[in-house]
Parts: C-alpha cells; structure tokens; sequence
C-alpha cells in the first residue's frame, strides 16, 4: 500500500511567512502522500481552511499582518474548526511563547528548523483519528 493510500491524501496547511519554510514542509508533506496547501500569513490561512477544510494546519507565530497567536486563537473560536489541530512553529523556544501558544488553544509547539521526521511524527500524532474515520 502507498504512502498516500495509507494517509488518504488528508489535507495539512502550512502558514509561514518563510518561502523556505513553507517549501521545506510542503516538500517532506507531498512525499509522505499528504495533499499540502501553503498560506503566506493568516489572512490567507483563514481564507484557505475554509476552502479546504485541512485535517491539520501548521502555524508559524511570526508572521505580517495577523501573527500566528491571533491566527490560531480565530481558528480555535471557530464552531466549525475549533477541533482542527493547530501546530504552533516557531524559532524561538522559550517558555513564554510555548505557554502563549498553549492559550490561544494551540496543540503543539515545533520549534525551526524541523526535520522531516519531527514534522511527519507531528502530523500522524495529530491526525490518526482522522486517517481511522
């Protein structure tokens, strides 16, 4: 069975104002059979989890405009996406940022630069109800 099959093309998005980043995490995603949808800041998130419905979204907290901490906290009071988990990505690691992504309803903390096997782990953690629906 391929990797695809397995994940059942489930949707992730990836918000980060970095076209490195977001190449990065669309590189490793499409390889392990995940469709990928890319989002340059929130705005353009909020727009694209409601075209795409994404079974998980990854979020980066600095970014222009709507930074990820009000991006995460607007998905989260969502009735209709407050179940999505959202996975905070950030180069800073300090405490107040995890404590501050943990209250606006984040799911989990990645820290930059991720590896392919961190980012992967992530995703099967997050979605495993989803792949088994």
């Amino acid at each position: 069975m391929t990797a695809s099959l397995e994940k059942n093309g489930l949707k992730v998005l990836v918000i980060d104002d970095s076209s490195t980043i977001r190449r990065s995490a669309e590189i490793f995603l499409s390889q392990a059979g995940y469709q990928v949808i890319l989002a340059e800041d929130g705005f353009d998130a909020l727009a694209k989890i409601n075209d795409h419905h994404p079974a998980l979204i990854f979020c980066d907290i600095l970014m222009p405009r709507l930074d990820g901490y009000q991006t995460c906290a607007l998905i989260k009071k969502s009735t209709k996406f407050h179940t999505t988990p959202v996975i905070m990505l950030s180069s800073k690691d300090g405490l107040f940022d995890r404590a501050r992504g943990a209250m606006v309803g984040s799911d989990e903390y990645l820290t930059k630069p991720f590896t392919k096997d961190s980012l992967l782990k992530t995703v099967r953690e997050h979605t495993a109800n989803a792949i088994s629906k």
